[in-house]
């Protein structure tokens, strides 16, 4: 039975790495109530028969997806879906009331032409997507407070753009000549079968992949340009590094005033993130490494300048399934329901 204190919430895709995350966190949230787990191919299966671990804690049956049935008991819903498949989920259970958020790339663009140039699945539900806020707290605060339909958004995203945000929204950048190198574990790939994510491919190697043409680039591309106010593009490139969890974004740039020096942007990055309790920038001389941010919503970020070069090099370390994915999921949720935005969420990692 729900208990009417709490806000009943549900995820609809529930059995990928996303999903069981959101699980994890929201059974430990101290407001929610979880009344629904939705999939597809895993409906009629109980949670505990994907996740055992989750047995004596979890009770839930994954059910059909019915956005009918899903706002009708759900005030909050996760759609935790491959991409193009919430767009065809979220306008009905807005229009039934539910506030939602989603995990996809559906409703991270502002331009759906860009969204279909990239992903081509051609929209028509330009409505609801006019109306949808892009999930980063630390820059849309008060957007994401106000919105019903949240495009929360992509790790590798997420990681650059908390390293990028305070250099291009105080013009201290050349922003063309900006440079993202980013490595992710290989829980970046989803739960899918697929053989570069087998450990016989993936250990004792690292690579990179989908060059110049990854799907995070647009997403990256149109944040920075709202920060620098005129078009910007950004040479992205990510990389898959054998473990299972983080991404570090390395991002090098060229400054506008060469007589900066470290010091100076550690203060300039405090005060800009001095109201974001989970990012943490680092002290003097040290760099983040993603064991840190295992397994919490933190993101740590560490500066460095090369006056040799006179460019700046920002490192950004962060969970990919927590800050990068379920987690920031949730830290919209509390502002969208008027709570403070660490409520319920891990603020130290597992380390070592």
């Amino acid at each position: 039975m729900v208990n009417l204190r709490r806000v009943p919430v549900g995820i609809v895709g529930a059995s990928g790495y996303g999903g069981v995350q959101l699980v994890r966190l929201l059974m430990d949230h101290p407001e929610v109530e979880l009344v629904y787990l939705g999939g597809e191919s895993s409906a009629g299966k109980s949670f505990a028969d994907l996740y055992p671990h989750f047995g004596n804690i979890v009770e839930l049956p994954i059910e059909a997806v019915e956005p009918d049935i899903i706002a009708s008991r759900c005030q909050v819903v996760f759609l935790s879906l491959p991409n193009g498949l919430a767009c065809q989920i979220a306008p009905k259970l807005i229009e039934k009331g539910s506030k939602v958020l989603d995990l996809s790339a559906d409703y991270r663009f502002s331009d759906l032409k860009t969204y279909t140039t990239w992903y081509g699945t051609e929209r028509s539900d330009r409505t609801t997507a006019a109306t949808a806020v892009y999930g980063l707290p630390e820059l849309y605060r008060s957007r994401i407070a106000d919105a019903n339909l949240v495009g929360c958004p992509g790790c590798y995203p997420t990681a650059s753009l908390l390293a990028l945000s305070p250099l291009l929204k105080q013009g201290l950048i050349v922003p063309e000549t900006a440079i993202i190198d980013a490595k992710s574990g290989t829980s970046g790939g989803g739960r899918q079968a697929k053989v570069n994510l087998l450990l016989a491919e993936a250990d004792n190697s690292l690579g990179a992949y989908n060059v110049a043409r990854h799907r995070h680039t647009p997403e990256i591309e149109q944040i920075c340009s709202e920060l620098a106010g005129h078009e910007v593009k950004i040479q992205f490139t990510p990389h898959l590094i054998p473990m299972v969890r983080g991404i570090l974004a390395t991002v090098y740039a060229t400054m506008r005033d060469p007589g900066l020096v470290r010091d100076d942007l550690i203060t300039i990055y405090n005060a800009f993130y001095r109201n974001s309790p989970w990012v943490k920038i680092c002290n003097s001389g040290t760099y983040p490494q993603t064991k840190w941010a295992c397994g919490s919503n933190s993101c740590y970020i560490g500066i460095e300048v090369d006056r040799r070069t006179g460019r700046v090099i920002v490192m950004s370390a962060i969970d990919n399934l927590i800050k990068g994915q379920a987690g920031q999921a949730i830290q919209c949720m509390n502002l969208m329901l008027g709570w403070d935005e660490t409520l319920g969420l891990p603020k130290i990692g597992f380390y070592p």
